[in-house]
């Protein structure tokens, strides 16, 4: 066991920086003040943090627009306050990771402010260009996801290029092999200063179809229009992303990664439903492609025993080999304890719950920064917003801005402790009700839950290492066993608000953070209770 990878069974908690602590009194986060507030996240027993980025950008998309991608962005400090924030997090025990955003650049970075000058410069290959067709119109029907089609015409060039986000992102050409070696040594770069690893932003949309062919319409029942408040959802994406030669890149990436010792890397896997799972297991099986992989499927509303079960079969089917990273909730999506909140019978109890619940998949377990503090989403009005998207769809979607408002302190201080000056988004009363401070003070608070149920994981040989079977129960109860040497961990989770009574046959007792009763064989799960039972024998679970 002494050569198990760290990564195997870790817990990752994810930075926003923007919003973590000022230390400037800007009213926003940078790293001096993540480094003052390292010794919270050692505390809560986690294994590495997750820093989305941190390099010099003009902030169009709030850092994912990279116009250098060996520096710091002044507005988080320099690379000596990195180096410090490195250092005190390897002290802590604590791996760093950062977001690496390859797919595309800001047209603000040197590489594009060349490509765009003439179609004969060094770097002319370096983007996706394409001629109008003929009426004028762009080269393909691609949709961007932050509005209209993924295409810019520029009139110096008198081409298009591709933009998957903002028309301010320009994708680069991973079909040029110059790319492909420049954006390596970027990561070596970060690699040989003593970074831990890599979040790759977008994995599945470094390399596009080089026939510049068009997306079909998105699946759809037959006669059913499928209508998305994103367009980017109304087509199938095959051309656009998830190129087979995605994983080429991929295994040079892996094939880097593996000069170094004990460096992970992990991709996001932009895209919804079975495909997203199916991604997953492709980007992961084997030894040359990513460490592991997440995906927005369970980031999404769905709340149901069979959704979570299906997601990790899936994957199970699809890489036996693989390994996943499963997250409730980050920097992209509605706060999981207001998502889903409507389930439970309190949204504490929601914290509570899918806590116990997520950390007792197999896996790498991701949390977001105030998940460990039951945050909840922060509403917003309209004049609020800094997140291009909402501002572009607004109100039919409500945006990003909503689960990236500061973390919360003090509940007495000035802006919940965050910063001297004015936060760059607003700190509102439900959120600094669950400052630290107030947590730290209340044995019973989820700041305290968080800490258990993380050490609980960590100690039990089943939570890390053991292997997972699902219990066939009727809704609403989630039941898996993990299992490994001979012991077994049965755990049992209630994903609605009326209580549910289970009988247990064979010799079993409750361990470990749970809400339920064991008294004579039945097991009483109240609203939102969960429960774990640790035995060595054959235990059967009915209803």
């Amino acid at each position: 066991m002494s050569t198990r990878e760290w990564w195997r069974d870790a817990v990752i908690y994810q930075i926003y920086p923007r919003s973590y602590q000022d230390s400037t009194g800007d009213g926003v986060g940078d790293l001096p003040g993540i480094t003052r507030r390292l010794p919270h996240i050692a505390s809560l027993g986690v294994d590495c943090i997750w820093l989305s980025p941190i390099f010099t950008s003009p902030m169009a998309d709030m850092g994912y627009d990279v116009s250098n991608y060996t520096d710091i962005d002044p507005l988080f400090g320099t690379l000596d306050d990195f180096d410090e924030m490195l250092k005190t997090a390897h002290d802590l025990g604590l791996k760093v990771i950062v977001d690496q955003v390859l797919s595309h650049t800001s047209d603000q970075h040197p590489w594009f402010i060349e490509s765009r000058k003439d179609r004969d410069n060094p770097k002319a290959d370096w983007y996706v260009w394409a001629d109008p067709l003929e009426d004028g119109s762009p080269p393909t029907n691609w949709h961007s996801h932050f509005g209209g089609p993924a295409w810019e015409y520029d009139a110096t060039r008198r081409q298009y290029y591709q933009h998957n986000f903002l028309t301010s992102q320009p994708d680069l050409n991973f079909n040029n092999p110059d790319v492909q070696h420049a954006i390596l040594d970027t990561c070596k770069f970060w690699l040989d200063r003593g970074l831990d690893g890599f979040r790759l932003d977008t994995v599945n949309y470094y390399v596009h179809d080089a026939q510049l062919r068009s997306n079909p319409p998105a699946p759809r029942p037959e006669g059913m229009i499928v209508m998305s408040s994103d367009l980017f959802g109304m087509q199938d994406n095959i051309y656009n992303k998830n190129r087979p030669e995605n994983v080429l890149f991929i295994e040079r990436l892996r094939a880097l990664a593996d000069q170094y010792d004990e460096i992970m890397m992990v991709g996001e896997v932009g895209d919804h439903g079975q495909r997203s799972i199916d991604l997953m297991a492709d980007y992961t099986k084997g030894n040359g492609r990513l460490h592991m992989a997440y995906s927005f499927a369970m980031l999404s509303d769905e709340f149901t025993p069979a959704h979570f079960r299906n997601c990790i079969e899936s994957f199970q089917a699809g890489a036996p080999d693989g390994h996943p990273e499963w997250s409730f909730s980050n920097h992209d999506v509605v706060r999981h304890v207001s998502r889903w909140s409507k389930y439970a019978v309190s949204e504490d109890a929601m914290a509570r719950l899918s806590a116990a619940m997520l950390f007792s998949f197999e896996g790498t377990i991701g949390i977001y920064q105030g998940e460990e503090l039951g945050q909840l989403e922060t509403v917003m009005e309209y004049h609020e917003l800094t997140d291009a998207q909402a501002i572009r769809y607004w109100p039919g979607i409500k945006g990003r801005d909503g689960c990236r408002t500061p973390m919360v302190w003090e509940s007495d201080a000035p802006n919940a402790g965050f910063t001297d000056g004015t936060p760059w988004l607003p700190i509102k009363a439900p959120q600094a009700a669950h400052a630290v401070d107030l947590q730290e003070a209340a044995n019973d608070s989820v700041l305290h839950f968080y800490r258990d149920i993380i050490a609980f994981r960590r100690a039990h040989p089943c939570m890390t290492r053991g292997k997972t079977t699902f219990l066939d129960l009727p809704d609403p109860v989630l039941g898996l066993r993990r299992s490994v040497d001979g012991r077994h961990l049965t755990c049992l989770f209630n994903l609605r608000t009326d209580a549910v009574t289970l009988q247990v046959s064979g010799a079993a007792s409750i361990t470990g953070p749970h809400d339920a009763t064991l008294a004579d064989g039945t097991l009483t799960l109240p609203g939102s209770g969960f429960v774990y039972l640790d035995h060595a024998d054959t235990v059967t679970i009915s209803a």
